[in-house]
């Protein structure tokens, strides 16, 4: 069985070049409106860029839409013409490493900036939510430090009450065996009255440090409601600032309203600052007076290093990091939180470089004509264009070639008689 194989190759080839010419009826006005629907969000991402908004402003960043657009128009027209028509692969090679050169230029110059224009304030917005979560965390972290601190009373009030049964042991007697409020009873009451100052002084801080922390909510809330209320974003990120500035002291005055210096002040102090009281004038009550004090200094150092490793650890506690609130423009937001709107980044880079993919397709259709065209007889693959052309042509080489012929012919010479 005999098949046709060059004759069917030769007809799809037809049929292709049909498609093709068709197609490029419309592709250059196609390509137009992409490359202008890119312009204009190049001209909306620029403008977000730009501080000013006077007349200079806006014709610059025209100029630079525009620009993008020609440019766009231009590259895709070079390579969809050239590209498919390339029929060695070094030439094929260099095409498409244009191309994807041209590519990247065309994401750099425009694709961000239509994803700016697509999900800037968005991004914006994503800058403000991340913000916040990262003062709510400094903020409960020195609240956390400063509850911790004022844990330290519990300590503070449990050497108190060791000192306080000290000298009420002391006063009866069962201590030195002095009873009444001699030197060793004065001494015990000393430092019973700086714990008692010291902790009346931690106590009083819980409110304050209760209002701070309650202060610092309330401003949260008011950031979280900046983030999702209506209106520009650039407006709304001056209020966030404002209110981010409030909540960066309410911070700050969190941490210095921890105890756990003061603890430690005071724990240091609790044995190095003692005012020995005049002993008794009896050399028996002296002897055991000294004795009895110097137990209650040792007390004092012990209990003084229990209540400074205490204050220590408080203070060892992870401080809360410094937060600040940066403005950030919609294009950097954009290119910040990336992750977050791969949506829109696509919508943005598929607008500049869908044409890539009708040059691959115009590729693969020109590879199959050549394919089909090559694979044949060339006269069996003549239509009936072709051959009335070539008939045209023969009817002007045969009606040409008459009068040619009588040209260049001579005369033919005169017939002479016999006899002349």
């Amino acid at each position: 069985m005999v098949t046709d194989d060059g004759g069917a190759g030769a007809r799809n080839a037809r049929e292709l070049r049909g498609h093709v010419s068709w197609l490029d009826t419309f592709t250059p006005l196609a390509l137009g409106v992409l490359a202008v629907a890119s312009g204009i969000y190049t001209y909306l991402g620029v403008s977000g860029l730009l501080e000013q908004t006077g007349a200079m402003s806006i014709f610059a960043a025209m100029a630079y839409s525009i620009a993008v657009s020609v440019g766009i128009f231009v590259f895709w027209s070079y390579i969809l013409r050239i590209l498919p028509g390339m029929t060695r692969a070094g030439g094929r090679i260099g095409m498409a490493l244009a191309t994807i050169v041209g590519s990247l230029a065309i994401v750099a110059m425009s694709s961000w900036l239509n994803a700016a224009a697509l999900a800037g304030s968005a991004a914006v917005e994503q800058h403000l939510a991340v913000t916040v979560q990262d003062y709510q965390g400094a903020l409960e972290r020195a609240n956390g430090n400063a509850q911790a601190a004022q844990g330290l009373s519990r300590d503070v009030a449990r050497a108190r009450d060791g000192f306080e049964a000290l000298s009420q042991q002391e006063a009866s007697g069962d201590l030195s065996g002095v009873g009444g409020q001699g030197a060793v009873y004065r001494l015990l009451t000393q430092k019973s009255d700086e714990l008692t100052q010291l902790e009346t002084l931690i106590e009083t801080q819980s409110p304050q440090i209760d209002a701070a922390f309650q202060q610092g909510n309330e401003i949260l809330s008011r950031m979280r409601e900046l983030i999702v209320a209506p209106g520009p974003v650039e407006q709304r990120s001056v209020a966030f600032a404002e209110q981010s500035v409030r909540l960066a002291g309410v911070i700050t005055e969190l941490r210095q309203l921890s105890v756990a210096p003061l603890v430690e002040r005071a724990a240091n102090d609790l044995s190095a600052s003692v005012v020995l009281p005049e002993l008794d004038r009896s050399s028996e009550v002296r002897t055991a007076q000294n004795a009895t004090i110097t137990s209650v200094l040792q007390a004092l150092e012990t209990r003084g290093e229990t209540l400074g490793a205490a204050a220590r650890d408080v203070q060892s506690l992870p401080q809360p990091e410094e937060t600040t609130y940066n403005p950030i423009s919609t294009a950097d937001a954009v290119i910040r939180y990336a992750g977050n709107f791969v949506p829109s980044w696509a919508g943005a880079i598929a607008i500049d470089l869908l044409p890539a993919v009708l040059v691959l397709i115009l590729a693969v259709t020109q590879a199959a004509i050549r394919a089909g065209e090559s694979s044949g007889d060339p006269a069996r693959s003549m239509t009936l264009d072709d051959l009335e052309a070539a008939m045209r042509a023969l009817d002007r080489i045969e009606g040409a070639r008459p009068r040619e012929t009588t040209a260049a012919t001579p005369a033919p010479a005169p017939i002479r008689k016999v006899g002349d």
